[in-house]
């Protein structure tokens, strides 16, 4: 039995530490998953995303959106690309960190003081519930007891892209594939094998 103890562990810290990286460039496997992924519209006409987790910044979730963009212009034939259309969205919640009194109910709540202030209809209704603790402390209050809690942000990057043949036209809209490969290759992070 304690020959297996040692092995757990390793493999425990292991996924732990898998768990603490930024996304790498990777394919998202589905729709929950962190990586990118496209979708085709037309023949030369596609929508790209690539969401990240919360260790990955924005700047390198819209990196990898471009390269992707580029990668998939080059695999279907083309030279450059225009972006049609293109959104970063934020997604942020509060979780809470290590020091405070945890609870399990309560672990990923938006804060809405409102909701449990004296003026909420959940403060009025209290007192004809039976509660033991209710005469001392009034009503629940996520912020009570020294709980801290920290803002975690995950970015979602995501554009439509027209591609095309021949050389670049002179807009900003437009990317030639080939550069924007050669340029931000050096800032793509893969997964480890």
């Amino acid at each position: 039995m304690r020959k297996l103890v040692l092995p757990v562990a390793i493999a425990a810290l292991a996924l732990l530490g898998a768990c603490a990286t930024a996304t790498p460039y990777q394919a998202a496997m589905d729709a929950s998953s962190r990586g990118y992924s496209e979708q085709q519209i037309e023949n030369n006409r596609f929508r790209v995303q690539f969401a990240g987790n919360s260790l990955t910044d924005r700047k390198t979730v819209e990196t990898y959106l471009l390269y992707r963009a580029a990668e998939l212009t080059k695999l279907n034939g083309y030279d450059h690309f225009r972006v049609v259309h293109r959104d970063t969205d934020a997604k942020s919640r509060m979780v809470p960190i290590g020091g405070g009194p945890y609870s399990p109910f309560y672990d990923h709540f938006y804060l809405d003081y409102y909701y449990y202030g004296p003026r909420s209809a959940y403060y009025r209704t209290r007192p004809y519930t039976y509660d033991p603790f209710w005469p001392r402390w009034g009503y629940y209050d996520p912020y009570w007891g020294g709980a801290e809690y920290r803002e975690s942000t995950r970015y979602i990057a995501s554009a439509e892209i027209l591609m095309g043949k021949g050389p670049k036209p002179d807009d900003a809209a437009y990317f030639d594939a080939d550069q924007v490969i050669m340029n931000l290759s050096g800032s793509i992070v893969r997964p480890e094998p």
